[in-house]
């Protein structure tokens, strides 16, 4: 896997995908501030400080070690508008294993903004880092999230039962995942 050199710019029809600058920061915030945005992610929306210290921390993030992340801010080509990101964790450096991951503004919902921002960064993910598998873990009650994750066609391979709390209250979470060959194949039938 080659590490090195991560920071150009991936494109689709409509989209760039690109390291965060500092002047997304107004744009960052304005989703990552939104309740709605965290209400899937198990934490309450950051804050002040801590929400400047999580932008920070995405304009110079390792991608090197089991843990770290690679994160691209979304942006549309036709008015250069930060809407969200899309990451990929590396889960196992040693199993080939990433994680497929995205924050979008609700404002953008229901135009597949997503699905295909995704799409490439999983593209991305097995051509450029040599993953084996991608995977993606999301609340199940995100319809949203389950859909994008759907439409690309990823396999359901876990539903986990209760297994996060926040707020008090359980919540139900899915895997899904792909192997490198069976994107290639999809992607050769296309």
């Amino acid at each position: 896997m080659n590490f090195e050199n991560l920071h150009g710019p991936l494109a689709t029809d409509r989209l760039t995908l690109r390291p965060f600058a500092e002047a997304d920061f107004t744009a960052y915030a304005a989703y990552h501030a939104l309740p709605e945005v965290y209400r899937y992610l198990y934490a309450a929306p950051p804050v002040g400080d801590a929400l400047r210290a999580q932008f920070d921390a995405t304009l110079q993030a390792p991608f090197e070690a089991d843990g770290d992340v690679f994160r691209l801010a979304v942006v549309t080509k036709d008015d250069d508008a930060v809407i969200g990101e899309t990451l990929l964790k590396l889960a196992s450096r040693a199993a080939l294993q990433g994680e497929v991951g995205y924050i979008f503004h609700p404002a953008s919902a229901g135009k597949g903004y997503a699905t295909e921002a995704v799409a490439r960064m999983i593209d991305f993910g097995f051509v450029r880092f040599g993953f084996h598998r991608i995977f993606a873990r999301l609340d199940a009650a995100n319809r949203g999230s389950v859909g994008v994750v759907e439409r690309l066609g990823l396999r359901r391979e876990a539903h986990l039962v209760q297994n996060d709390r926040f707020d008090g209250q359980w919540g139900d979470e899915y895997i899904y995942a792909v192997l490198a060959s069976e994107w290639a194949a999809r992607k050769a039938s296309a």
